[in-house]
């Protein structure tokens, strides 16, 4: 069980519902969100344009998110106009990572400290971790002293940390190919056990499902990787690898995919606590506003965006358990 002091708890409980289940909403995307709207835009609308499209989000759907994970960068001005019982998760990494070195190394934003994010207004620490397990020793021993480094700001600052960790193959870019399917589960799963130690001081795991649903048996369109029991086991064994509390991310799936993950993750019995959804919820409502402008975002949200969100929440309510199961009082 993970030992929480009473201000964790209490910030844990603003994050979600009043059964201790997460259903967040995630838009700090910073520079994919700019690509996405500079696709559809005849015009260069930049920095104003990504302000912009976050405060509608947060406006539109947060009524229907237990919480919404934002940035500080971009993202700050969609807090201020957030529902009022929606609480505030905000990334502390810097967006994206040096491609032109090994490692993809993580970076904090040089202007933040854990310390000035609670100041802003955060309930949680959010951080995002690309980690391979099988990469050099020496790649992951320096992220693994970097996640100490941010697990003890947020202790000192007794606020929750959630560590995001997106896997990938150092040996293979294609995560989307059969090759990296077959890898997927060891990656994901490994992952969560090295980062589930007590070194981090993790309060809550965001995690990817342990497969690629897109070559799972029955889901599949095409080539399948596993056939259904496997897949079953693989979430099962995710689950058990860690006594923390985990949540799942969309990682860019199509809503109805996404649902259908989570119905599937509780077939297998695990016992995940809830979602950080993006773009599974509002990625499509992009194109309106970049093509548009405001109104015809605003619509698009209003419409698909609360439809998307609400027909998650009533999956989650069918699926996820709630973290209290797995926390005691310090």
């Amino acid at each position: 069980m993970l030992k929480l002091t009473k201000n964790k708890v209490e910030a844990l409980n603003r994050l979600s519902d009043e059964k201790g289940i997460i259903g967040a909403l995630a838009i700090d995307q910073r520079g994919s969100l700019k690509k996405m709207i500079a696709a559809g835009s005849t015009t260069d609308i930049g920095d104003k344009g990504i302000i912009q499209f976050k405060e509608l989000v947060s406006e539109e759907l947060t009524p229907y998110a237990t919480s919404i994970l934002l940035d500080p960068e971009y993202g700050l001005p969609a807090a201020k106009v957030r529902d009022k019982n929606a609480g505030l998760l905000v990334a502390y990494e810097k967006t994206g990572y040096d491609a032109t070195e090994p490692g993809r190394l993580p970076d904090l934003l040089p202007e933040w400290s854990v310390k000035r994010l609670k100041a802003a207004g955060a309930d949680a620490i959010k951080f995002l971790l690309y980690y391979d397990v099988d990469e050099d020793s020496k790649i992951n021993e320096q992220k693994h002293v970097f996640m100490e480094r941010v697990g003890s700001e947020c202790l000192a600052e007794d606020i929750p940390f959630f560590l995001e960790i997106v896997t990938y193959d150092a040996q293979n870019e294609d995560v989307k190919g059969t090759e990296y399917a077959k890898v997927k589960p060891h990656k994901v799963i490994e992952a969560m056990k090295e980062f589930s130690k007590s070194d981090y001081n993790v309060d809550v795991l965001k995690m990817e499902v342990p497969v690629n649903m897109n070559y799972v048996e029955g889901y599949a369109e095409g080539e399948t990787v596993y056939n259904k029991q496997e897949a079953l086991d693989y979430f099962k064994e995710q689950s058990n690898a860690t006594e923390l509390p985990f949540i799942f991310l969309s990682a860019g799936v199509s809503a109805k995919l996404f649902q259908e993950t989570l119905k599937f993750a509780k077939e297998a019995g695990s016992t995940f606590n809830g979602v950080l959804c993006g773009r599974a919820t509002w990625s499509e409502g992009v194109s309106p506003f970049a093509t548009k402008g405001e109104e015809a975002g605003r619509d698009w949200l209003r419409s698909v965006g609360k439809q998307n969100i609400e027909e998650l929440n009533e999956v989650l309510k069918k699926t996820a358990t709630s973290w209290n199961d797995k926390i005691v009082l310090k």
